[in-house]
């Protein structure tokens, strides 16, 4: 293998920068996700329905978020990226904790914009920033590492989350869980390495990504969806994106109104239980996905359909599972159902990390950023805009129908969008190999 002549070191400082970036992305995803445990007081305060809040909780966001992620990713792959993971950071920060002071629906709806526009700016610059740290044997997994923070953000963001809007109320959750990223944009400042951009590119890729010339944004974005391989992972994940954030949003609210849980243990049974299973999956995927690309590339997307077509039959006995029975930890009843949410978690966390390691193999090292941004807008404008939004819609047209079971019965039917996920991941497996072999320049003549 043409290796640089003097490949990068990966050093204690590039474990300190992978873990604050991980932290932002964290508390990132708990600054977007814990307004799923707090739909019920709010709903109640203001006066909304089922649709409204997916509003708040999806299009509000997902709109924003993904119109504004890609030029910000065009800016990651020319400036520093370091600089904006932390403005950015401190941005969405100060926006949460203006949700807890909003007086009406439109002020919080506002809010929640703020909050997206800042956020936009987070995610692809720091898969750049993780690809460019680690070599390539090793970023699946370190990827993965990074991509926990959804998953963590959920165990955190919904147990806590519950306990503060329980005691506290719901505005004090937001106040809580932003102020801490006000120190983290400071942090990512002062101690996130900046590495060379293609320090583990071999001198012949180098080389041949110096010779692209300059090109537009939207030029640039139409060359990365004529990428069959990509193109078909990008709507992949857009439709698994619809099933996975109405499903974190709205499960908490399916748990209180189907089995008569309080806010706080909802919280808490949902995010310990997703959120362990999610973590546990995120590792264990990364891990194995390292060592079966070593014998056929196709598994870096062939692990995430097989986690996928696993998290589907998990998601409907959730739903579907009789409420009447229960485990009982001291004064905590636990439904048997949360051991399929505990399931779903593991295999459905299988996706999106390989999924974002698959598009930074895809592409050189200096599109990466709008790579990454261009993956996540299908899956913000898909799931973050209409994931909440068509269950609320969905739910409130079974309503006439099921009544209080209507939620139920709309978190199955949008679960079931999995399916073409699956069939899309299927279908871009051979066109990914064929695109990594086109991804491999000739070797550089030695001088």
């Amino acid at each position: 293998m043409n290796l640089p002549h003097h490949p990068p070191r990966v050093t204690w400082r590039t474990h300190l920068s992978l873990a604050l970036l991980a932290l932002v992305y964290i508390f990132s995803f708990i600054d977007r996700q814990v307004i799923a445990i707090l739909i019920e007081p709010i709903k109640t305060e203001f006066g909304a329905n089922d649709t409204q809040m997916g509003l708040l909780t999806g299009l509000a966001f997902g709109l924003l978020y993904a119109a504004l992620g890609v030029p910000v990713g065009k800016l990651a792959d020319r400036y520093n990226r370091r600089a904006i993971v932390a403005v950015c950071c401190g941005l969405w920060s100060l926006a949460t904790m203006a949700c807890g002071f909003a007086n009406h629906f439109w002020q919080l709806l506002l809010a929640r914009m703020s909050v997206a526009i800042g956020e936009a700016g987070g995610m692809a610059p720091s898969i750049s920033l993780v690809s460019d740290l680690y070599p390539p044997k090793q970023r699946s997994f370190m990827i993965s590492l990074f991509m926990m923070g959804p998953n963590l953000g959920v165990l955190i963001g919904l147990a806590l989350g519950g306990w503060i809007a329980q005691h506290y109320g719901w505005r004090a959750t937001f106040v809580w869980f932003g102020a801490p990223g006000v120190v983290l944009a400071v942090l990512v400042m002062l101690l996130v390495r900046e590495p060379r951009r293609g320090g583990f590119e071999t001198a012949a890729a180098l080389a041949q990504m110096q010779q692209q010339p300059t090109e537009s944004l939207w030029t640039q974005v139409r060359r990365l969806l004529a990428i069959t391989a990509f193109r078909r992972l990008a709507l992949a994940c857009g439709m698994a994106g619809i099933a996975g954030y109405g499903y974190g949003v709205w499960t908490p609210s399916f748990l209180v109104r189907t089995h008569g849980l309080g806010i706080a243990q909802a919280g808490l049974l949902f995010g310990v239980a997703s959120g362990v299973g999610a973590v546990v999956g995120a590792l264990c995927s990364g891990w194995l996905c390292d060592r079966l690309v070593a014998r056929d590339v196709r598994w870096q997307l062939g692990l995430p359909l097989v986690g996928v077509v696993a998290a589907i039959p998990c998601a409907v006995a959730f739903f579907l599972w009789p409420t009447t029975g229960v485990w009982q930890l001291g004064t905590l009843a636990v439904p048997h159902a949360l051991a399929f949410a505990m399931a779903f978690g593991f295999f459905a966390s299988w996706w999106p990390s390989l999924s974002y390691s698959a598009t930074s193999h895809m592409v050189g090292s200096n599109e990466r950023s709008v790579a990454a941004a261009l993956l996540n807008f299908f899956i913000t404008l898909f799931g973050v805009g209409a994931g909440p939004l068509v269950t609320g819609v969905v739910s409130d047209l079974l309503t006439p129908v099921f009544g209080t079971q209507a939620l139920r019965w709309s978190l199955v039917c949008v679960m079931l969008l999995m399916v073409p996920t699956a069939l899309l991941l299927a279908t871009a497996l051979n066109p990914y190999r064929t695109r990594l072999a086109q991804m491999v320049p000739p070797a550089v003549p030695a001088a």
